[in-house]
Parts: structure tokens; sequence; C-alpha cells
């Protein structure tokens, strides 16, 4: 069961299946939801515009030889019978642009589009320049807010009216805004190709891609990791928006959790925070500083504050709309969530980033809510504080619905939710140091230790670690007692081995770790089928715990598994393994699915592992 292909540039995305050797999706922006629907306040909001169903040859059945990503890059080469096709969106062009190059098997094949919508009316478009004149056509869409620049990359012929494409082989598709200048954005990218042949634009994106790759600091244990650890750079990037910030739109550098192979490619706080430090750890500056100023400039935040305290707050509890608003929902739970842990993550990849890079300027830079760092500290560090509560003679964080994104119902005192606010806080209290703030510094300390009395009175108890103060089943043994060990937050050697033996109760028949024993009873429920599928995030995480504990045979174990499977499904990682094979997770045992490609707690997670892998050889372990 192989996954689709993405390629993206930062201003929108396309996906290629493999199984009908077509692209099936342009969108026109780099998420799957604009904005909040104001009819529908707890539906996933405005979906972003997706112009194809397919573009593919004229007679697309019979059997695909195969699509992959060229030299471990974001170009999508796509093989069949009937013809080559290669389809990318260039990183160098600030525009959504999908370029699409073909070669027919034969002259009787043709490129063909099936239009996602209504064509209402089309215009022809000339642009003279210094390269020459040349000319497009703009199609604008019954119900699209977007009109389409199809500009053929060489003379056209044998065109007909209800296939626009087929008169040739090669394309350059863009999508103009609203209110966009049509005729400037077509001499941007006459400019961006510079009269480069098709061809050539190809060889030129992965020449360019290749410049703006780091060296790794890290040895591979194999070819099939090194192209893993190559892929899964250029899923970092792909994920992360580039679309200047502008009056309704603050989302430039917000990073999407999964890139589109269905409709959840959302910015979530926590999983942004993992594909943040993978960046910064990698050594990508650029990208990281971009993430790290979004979680600051993305607004109108602090929507919820009647959950929290009545503190107003900067970083989201829940995840974002592509615009930059606070989403403080996952719809499909049908409420609104609180997840206290997004802010000790946010702490945490600030924290991050200004140890790997000493950029002072970063915390004077001017957000949504005045320098950085007094943002920080007042509207995210403060609230975080204002949420908790005494406990066993310290603190743990109030009630929430934490890393699994349990239903506000059921909201619990989470063990992670107290973890991710003490190793925030104490990135923080660095923070602090850097800005000479000491009297936060010194508070932020306090705080922690405070936490950290009440974290071990909570949530170590007759000689178990437990995911919740509350007692229950499900959250008993849990994946995400795994990062909270990792974090440094339990030292307890006795603890730490009685939590790594429990996780047997979290095997699956894949091979791999679920997050929890769920506990759903009805089918009907997404979480039934949702629970007890493996996910790979605390199949890395138990990796580390393993490299920590010398158990690196283990340990190496676990990663090879995932490489192996990944090298077999263009080097994806995706956010789960079928355990359970059900209508919404079909296919065999041990097959990828869920979000796919997974960013944050997939390509991150696993450049993370490969990272630490390096950290603890380079300190004498095995």
């Amino acid at each position: 069961m192989a996954s689709h292909l993405v390629t993206g540039n930062g201003y929108g995305f396309a996906v290629v299946s493999p199984e009908v050797g077509a692209v099936t999706k342009f969108y026109a922006h780099p998420y799957s939801f604009v904005a909040p629907d104001p009819q529908k306040p707890l539906s996933e909001g405005i979906e972003t515009t997706n112009f194809i169903t397919s573009i593919g040859w004229t007679n697309p059945a019979g059997p695909q030889n195969g699509s992959y990503y060229v030299e471990d890059s974001h170009v999508i080469a796509i093989h069949s019978y009937r013809g080559d096709l290669m389809a990318f969106m260039p990183f160098g062009f600030g525009h959504p642009a999908l370029i699409l190059l073909s070669v027919p098997a034969n002259s009787d094949e043709r490129l063909q589009v099936r239009w996602a919508h209504d064509v209402d009316s089309e215009k022809e478009i000339e642009f003279a320049g210094a390269m020459g004149s040349s000319s497009g056509r703009v199609l604008h869409f019954s119900g699209v807010q977007e009109s389409l620049l199809l500009v053929p990359l060489e003379s056209v012929r044998h065109e007909t009216k209800k296939q626009p494409l087929s008169g040739s082989r090669y394309w350059a598709l863009i999508s103009i805004g609203p209110g966009e200048d049509t005729q400037g954005v077509f001499s941007e990218f006459n400019q961006w190709r510079n009269g480069l042949t098709p061809n050539s634009m190809a060889k030129r994106e992965t020449q360019q891609l290749e410049r703006w790759r780091v060296k790794p600091a890290v040895h591979f244990a194999s070819e099939e990791e090194q192209h893993l650890w190559r892929q899964s750079e250029v899923m970092l990037r792909m994920a992360q928006s580039r679309e200047p910030n502008r009056e309704g739109r603050h989302g430039n550098g917000l990073i999407v959790a999964a890139l589109p192979d269905g409709v959840f490619f959302t910015p979530w706080v926590r999983d942004m925070a993992w594909a943040t430090v993978a960046l910064a750890r990698m050594g990508h500056r650029e990208e990281a500083r971009a993430a790290v100023l979004a979680y600051f400039n993305a607004k109108p935040t602090g929507r919820m504050r009647a959950e929290t305290g009545g503190a107003d707050y900067q970083i989201s509890v829940v995840r974002y709309f592509g615009n930059g608003e606070e989403e403080p929902f996952f719809t499909q739970e049908g409420s609104t969530n609180i997840e206290f842990d997004d802010w000790g993550e946010a702490l945490w990849v600030l924290g991050e980033y200004l140890k790997r890079y000493d950029d002072s300027d970063l915390l004077q830079a001017e957000t949504y809510r005045g320098n950085l760092y007094e943002s920080a500290r007042d509207f995210v560090m403060k609230p975080l504080l204002a949420n908790t509560e005494p406990y066993g003679g310290g603190l743990i964080v109030a009630a929430d619905t934490s890393i699994w994104e349990e239903r506000q119902r059921d909201k619990k005192h989470f063990a992670f939710s107290t973890a991710a606010a003490i190793f925030g806080l104490r990135e923080f209290a660095d923070v602090a140091m850097r800005a000479g703030d000491e009297k936060t510094r010194s508070e932020v300390l306090g705080k922690a230790d405070a936490l950290q009395k009440g974290f071990d009175a909570a949530f170590i108890r007759g000689g178990h670690l437990r995911g919740t103060l509350e007692q229950g089943v499900k959250n008993d043994i849990d994946g995400a007692l795994i990062p909270i060990i990792n974090f440094g937050v339990v030292k307890d050697p006795t603890i730490i081995r009685d939590t790594v033996e429990r996780m047997k109760l979290l095997k699956v028949v894949s091979g791999g770790y679920r997050r929890v024993r769920g506990t759903y009873t009805d089918p009907a429920i997404y979480e039934y089928w949702y629970e007890q599928e493996e996910f790979l995030f605390v199949d890395l995480s138990l990796a580390e715990l393993y490299r920590r504990l010398g158990k690196t045979g283990e340990a190496d174990a676990i990663l090879a598994r995932i490489v192996k499977k990944a090298a077999a499904d263009h080097d994806i990682i995706p956010e789960m393994y079928v355990a359970v094979p059900c209508k919404l997770f079909p296919g065999k045992v041990g097959d990828p699915t869920g979000a796919l490609p997974m960013v944050g707690y997939g390509a991150g997670a696993f450049v993370l592992h490969v990272m630490e892998r390096e950290r603890w050889r380079a300190a004498g372990g095995k």
C-alpha cells in the first residue's frame, strides 16, 4: 500500500497518486483550512481551494511503472506505459505554482486535466519582457476566490477547449489570489524562469535544493537511513508556510503537522515544536527562526480565556488556521480543547533555538504582543504558571486534554502537561538570563522546582509512573511517559525500568507500540480505532530511551524497522502503522496509515532520534 507523494514550496501543495500515475491535488495554500467559518464556529473552517481532481494522460488505465522523489527532493517523477510526467513546486518562486513536464510514449498521448470546479470564464493574457513575449490563460472557477494562470512552457499545438493542457508537454499552473496583479505574477514567473528550458528548470530546482541542505553532522547506519534523512529534511522544508504576513493573514513560518494526504494538513503547536527543534539542530537557522517568530506573530490568539483562569495568552491551546488565527479545538471531538503542554513546548523551542544560535536580536524582535522576550514572559510563561494548582507540597498543571488530545469533557491532570511545564520553564530560565531578567529567571527556576515536587507526588505512585493523576486503565501506562523520561523529568532508575517493562502492555501485533490502552467500546467512535493502531512517535521515543539505558540493540532494531518500511514507501514516515485493519485505517497489518507524510512526529522525530544517537555515541555509547 503506497503513500501519495507531495510537492510543495511553502505557498501551496500538490499531490501525486502512484496508483493512477497522476497529479490529483493542487492546493492554493500550504494548509488545509484558510480561516474559521463564521457560520459554523466548531467546523474545521473554510477549506483551502484545490483546483484539480487529476492531471495525467488521456487514458491512464493500465499498469503504472512507479513514482518517486528525484534525488530525495520535492521533484516527483511519474512513470507509466503511457508516458513520463514530472511535477514540482519551485521554492525560488514566491507563489503557489505547479510545474509539469511530460514525455508521452507516443504521438497520440496528451495531458488531460479534470478540474475540481466548473470553469466560469477564461481570458488570454500576454507578457512582453526582456526574454521575449509569452502568453498564458487565466481561468476563473465557480465559487472559488482564486483564479488559475496557465502558462505553456513551449509552443502550443493541437489544443482543445475542453482540455487546455493537451496542446503542450510543459506547463506552469499558478494560483492567483483575489485582488492579486495577474500581470505582475506573470512577470515574476518569467523572471524566475530566466529563459531556461523546462528540463533545465527541473535540474536547477534539485541543484538549488542541494545547496540549501546542511551537511549532516551524523554517521548513517545505511544508505537507506541516509536517503530517509535527506527526504525528511525536505519534508520539514515543504511543511513550513512562506506566505508573507499581511492584513488578515499572520501564518508565515507556521509548520503543518502532516503533508496533504487528506485534509488535515494543519499547524498543531506541539507537532510544530518537534519540527522546529529538528530544523534548528540540523542547522537550518532561517527556517527555525521563522517558526519561532510564527509562534509569536500568529493572531488573533487568547480566545479561550474563560477556560484558562482568565489569563490572556499568545500560544494556541491546540492549533491554528492557515491565516494564523487560533483554532482552539479538534473538531472530531465536537468541542473545544485546552492543551497546556503546548505552552511548555513553545518555551522549549525558544530555548533550543537560542542554545543553537546566539541570536540576541530575536528576543528584541517586534511581534504581535510587543518584543518577543516580553511576549514569551507575559503571554506564555505567566499564563502557564497561572494555570497550575497545589499538589503534594508543590504544583501541577491544571486539568486539560494534553498531548493525546482527549475529549474536553474527559479532561484530567496529565503527567505530560506538568512535565512539559517543567522542561519548558527550565529552558525559559536560560532565556531570561540572556535577556538580563534575573528576577524572572529566579522565579521560573523556583516554579520549575515546585512543579517537579508536585509531579513526583502526583504521578509517581506505588512504584509506578502514571499518565494521569486520576485513576484509570487508559493512561495508567501511557506512551507519553517515555518522552517525559527522555526530557529528564524522571531520573529514578527503578521507576524508569518499571515504565519500560510496562510498555509491553502497549505492544501491538504490527511490532511497535500504541499510545494508550484505549477504553472506547463503540466502534462508531473515531478514537475506538485510532487508539488501537501503532504510533511511530511512541516507537521513536522508546528507541531513544533504550539508547539512554544502554540497550543499543533494541534501539537500533526499532529505528532500522522504521527506516526499512519508509524505504519501501518513498521514504515517507507516517503517523501510524496498521495494527487493527478497519475502514478508517485500511490495509494489511504494518501498512502506513493515519496522517502521512507526518512532519513533526514523523520526519522531525526521526531526525532528532538520529542526532541523539550521534550525541550518545560521541559521549561514549555504542
